[in-house]
C-alpha cells in the first residue's frame, strides 16, 4: 500500500525476504539504498512489549495480533525475538521461545524477521562458551532469523566478534550495533563523542556487518545529536544507519525525523498503541509526519490505524504488568536507564519489599553509574547496575560508602569486605561480561572480586566449550525421548528456567493452548474456555465448583472436560498449611547470617560441617532474576543452614550459623 495523496519516497520497504534468501545480504543493503523512502522496523512484538508490559506477552497473543492486522506487510523488518523475551518465555510464560520463532516465521514468511542478540552473553546474562554461541546462531538462522542486530552491553568489540563472524557465515542481514550513552552533543562530553562512535562503527565494518546501529536503549539522544551523529556515520562508515531508540523522554518522534533528514536509512517504531513512554516511537506519527515528503514512507495511514486496534485489544490482557505512567522523563538523562528495564527493576523492586521505594532505587541506580565510571548500560551490564541499586537501597547504603575515596580507608574497606554483593556485580566487576573503555574503580573492583584475579580479556578465550552432547545425554537421562539441538541449547543457556518449563510440562501439558485470562488469572465457577491441543482437536472445559479446603489444604475441583464430569484434590498454596514464621537471625550475633533480602532459596554451595573461609560462598538467593550469593562473614565452620534450596525468605530471615574456627587448609 501507499500512502493516500502519493509518495515522492516510493513504495515501501517491505517484504525483502525472498531478495534476502535468493540473492543474499547485500542485495537487500542496495535495494535499502536505491529507495529513498525510510525503512521502518517494528518492534511491537518485542522491544515495545518487553518495555511497557515486561516481557509477558505470550505467543498466543502475537499470533493473534498479527491475524488481526497487527503487522504491517510494509515495513522493512519485525522485530520479535531475543533479548529478554528468551528469558521471560521460560520463566514466566512457560513456553519454548523456539516455538514462538517458528509460529511467527509461518504466520509472516515474506517479512523480515529480526532478532536482538547480546553478542557473546547470546540471550543471556553472562558470556558463553565460543562453540554455544556460534551453534545458537546458526540454529536461530535456520528456525527463522533473517536479521541479527548484535552489540556488547560495554561496547567492547571484542565481545561481539564470535557472534558478529557466526552471523555471517549464515548469509542473514548482521546489524553491527553501538549502545548509546551520554550526549555527543554536549561541548562537555569526554567519553561518548562523535569520535568514540565513529570509532566503534569502522571497527565493525572491519568485521564485516551489513548495517550499523544505533542503540538508544534509554531514549537519550536528542534530536540534534540524532543529526550529527548519523551524518557522521554514514559519511565516515559508509554503511547504512539503522536507529532505535525509547520515547521515555517524549522527544522521540523528533529524533528519528532529525535523524530521517540526515539520510537515516531505517528506524524503529512501535505501533500507535503499544508506543511512547518507554517504548519505541509511534510508527502512526513517523507516517504521518513524513507522508508527502522526500522520505515518506509509503505506509497507509488506515493500515496503522488496524493495527494499532489489534494490539490495544491484546494490550488489555497485560494490565496487571503495565509500567506505571509518570516515569519521570527528566530523570532518564541523569539515570539513564534503558525502557527495557524499567518495568522490570520495578517488579524486582516490588520482589524485595522496596516498591514503596522507587525513587531512592532510581536515585540510587544513577549513583551506582557514577560510581562505575559511567559504562554503557544495556542487558545484561544494566541489570548489574539495576541490582546493585536494588542493593544498596535494602541495606541502607550509599555508592557513596563505595567510593575509591571511602575503600582506601582502613574502616571502609573492612565495612565493604563484609558485604554480600548481588552475583550480578561480581560477574560485571570481575571481567566476566566484558571490559569498559576506562575500566573499573581498581579498588571497589579488588572489594568485590574477594581477592580473585578479574578477567582482562575475552571470557570466551578461556571457558571450556559447551558439551552439547552430554547435555543431550543428560535430558534424554531425565525422560522425554532424544532432545533436539534447540532443547539442548535451551538447557546449556538458561538450566534453571529450562528445567522449571520442562517440569511445568510434565505435570501440566502445553499451558500455552489456554487463553491468557485463563493462564494468568485462572477460571471462576461457570467459566467455559476453549484449548486447542492439537490440529483438529479441541478441548472444552467448564469449571463447575470448587470445594472447601481440608486440613491439608486440598481442595475438590469439579469440572466438566468436553460434557464429560471430572474432579480432581489439588492443594492451595494460598491457604499456607503448616507454615511457620522463620527465626531471625540476631543481628547482635555475628555468626548467625541472616538473610539480606527477600527472595527464594535458589541453591546451597555449602553443608552443614563444612569448613569455609571468610567470603566462602554458603547459598544463592534470587528474586526475579536478581542473584545474591551470601558468603560466609568470618572463617569458621557451618553448623546450621535451617533452609533448602526453594523455600521463601524475608529480609534478616537466619540462613546459616558459622562459628568461628580456623579451617584446615
Amino acid at each position: 500500500p501507499r500512502a493516500a495523496g502519493g509518495a515522492p519516497g516510493g513504495p515501501p520497504v517491505g517484504g525483502l525476504r525472498p531478495l534476502l534468501l535468493s540473492a543474499g545480504p547485500d542485495a537487500v543493503v542496495q535495494a535499502l539504498r536505491a529507495r529513498p523512502a525510510l525503512a521502518l522496523t517494528d518492534t511491537t512484538f518485542r522491544d515495545a512489549h518487553q518495555s511497557l508490559l515486561a516481557a509477558r506477552v505470550r505467543t498466543h497473543d502475537l499470533l493473534a495480533a498479527a491475524g488481526e492486522g497487527g503487522h504491517l506487510g510494509g515495513v522493512f523488518s519485525v522485530e520479535m525475538w531475543g533479548g529478554a523475551t528468551f528469558d521471560t518465555a521460560l520463566r514466566f510464560l512457560r513456553e519454548s521461545p523456539w516455538q514462538r520463532l517458528a509460529a511467527l516465521r509461518a504466520a509472516l514468511p515474506h517479512t523480515l524477521l529480526q532478532m536482538l542478540l547480546r553478542g557473546s552473553n547470546a540471550v543471556g546474562y553472562a558470556n558463553y562458551p565460543d562453540n554455544l554461541v556460534r551453534a545458537f546462531v546458526h540454529e536461530a538462522a535456520a528456525a527463522g532469523i533473517d536479521v541479527f542486530r548484535i552489540f556488547d552491553s560495554l561496547n567492547w568489540i571484542e565481545g561481539m566478534e564470535v557472534a558478529v563472524r557466526a552471523a555471517l557465515e549464515t548469509g542473514r542481514l548482521v546489524e553491527g550495533a553501538i549502545c548509546y550513552s551520554g550526549d555527543c552533543a554536549d561541548p562537555s562530553e569526554d567519553l561518548y563523542t562523535v569520535e568514540y562512535y565513529v570509532d566503534l562503527a569502522q571497527r565493525l565494518r572491519g568485521l564485516g556487518v551489513h548495517l550499523i546501529g544505533v542503540k538508544d536503549m534509554a531514549g537519550l539522544l536528542r534530536p540534534g545529536a540524532a543529526a550529527t551523529l548519523v551524518r557522521a556515520l554514514r559519511s565516515r562508515v559508509g554503511l547504512p544507519v539503522h536507529l532505535h531508540t525509547h520515547d521515555t523522554a517524549g522527544c522521540g518522534v523528533a529524533t528519528i525525523l532529525a535523524a530521517a533528514e540526515a539520510g537515516l536509512e531505517i528506524a524503529d517504531v512501535a505501533v500507535a498503541s503499544m508506543a511512547g513512554a518507554t517504548s519505541q516511537p509511534s510508527l502512526t506519527a513517523v507516517v504521518a509526519a513524513l507522508r508527502g515528503t522526500p522520505r515518506d514512507t509509503g505506509l497507509d495511514l488506515g493500515d496503522c490505524d488496524r493495527a494499532a486496534e489489534a494490539w490495544a485489544t491484546r494490550r488489555r490482557l497485560y494490565a496487571a504488568f503495565e509500567a506505571p505512567p509518570g516515569v519521570g522523563a527528566a530523570r532518564v538523562y541523569e539515570a539513564e536507564m534503558p525502557g527495557g528495564q524499567y518495568t522490570n527493576l520495578r517488579a524486582q523492586a516490588e520482589a524485595v519489599g522496596l516498591g514503596d521505594r522507587w525513587a531512592d532505587v532510581v536515585a540510587a541506580y544513577r549513583d551506582v553509574d557514577r560510581l562505575l565510571g559511567r559504562i554503557v548500560k544495556v542487558t545484561p551490564s544494566s541489570k548489574a547496575v539495576g541490582d546493585f541499586a536494588l542493593f544498596l537501597v535494602a541495606g541502607g547504603l550509599r555508592a557513596a560508602d563505595l567510593s575509591e575515596e571511602r575503600l582506601a580507608t582502613p574502616e571502609g574497606r573492612a565495612a565493604a569486605e563484609r558485604l554480600d554483593f548481588p552475583e550480578s556485580v561480581g560477574q560485571l566487576l570481575g571481567g566476566q561480561m566484558g571490559q569498559p573503555g576506562r575500566g573499573f574503580p581498581p579498588r571497589l573492583q579488588a572489594v568485590v572480586c574477594r581477592g580473585r584475579e578479574p578477567l582482562r580479556g575475552r571470557p570466551g578465550a578461556v571457558l571450556p566449550p559447551a558439551d552439547l552432547e552430554a547435555e543431550a545425554v543428560r535430558l534424554a537421562a531425565r525422560g522425554g525421548g532424544d532432545p533436539d539441538l534447540r532443547e539442548v541449547l535451551t538447557g546449556l543457556l538458561y538450566p534453571g528456567p529450562a528445567e522449571e518449563m520442562r517440569e511445568h510440562a510434565r505435570r501440566f501439558g502445553d499451558t500455552s493452548t489456554l487463553d491468557t485470562a485463563t493462564f494468568f488469572h485462572g477460571m471462576r465457577p461457570g467459566d467455559e474456555i476453549e484449548a486447542r491441543i492439537e490440529e483438529g482437536k479441541t478441548l472444552v472445559i467448564r469449571l463447575v465448583a470448587i470445594g472447601e479446603a481440608d486440613s491439608d489444604g486440598r481442595r475438590t475441583v469439579h469440572f466438566e472436560l468436553n460434557g464429560t464430569a471430572r474432579a480432581i484434590s489439588v492443594i492451595d498454596q494460598a491457604v499456607g498449611v503448616g507454615g511457620t514464621a522463620r527465626p531471625a537471625a540476631d543481628p547482635t550475633d555475628p555468626e548467625q547470617v541472616g538473610s539480606p533480602m527477600a527472595g527464594r532459596v535458589l541453591r546451597l554451595t555449602a553443608e552443614r560441617g563444612a569448613a569455609v573461609r571468610r567470603g566462602e560462598p554458603l547459598l544463592v538467593i534470587e528474586a526475579m532474576k536478581m542473584e545474591t550469593v551470601v558468603s560466609a562473614p568470618h572463617a569458621g565452620r557451618v553448623t546450621a543452614i535451617p533452609v533448602v534450596a526453594g523455600d521463601t525468605v524475608r529480609p534478616g530471615d537466619l540462613l546459616a550459623v558459622v562459628r568461628r574456627e580456623q579451617p584446615a587448609e
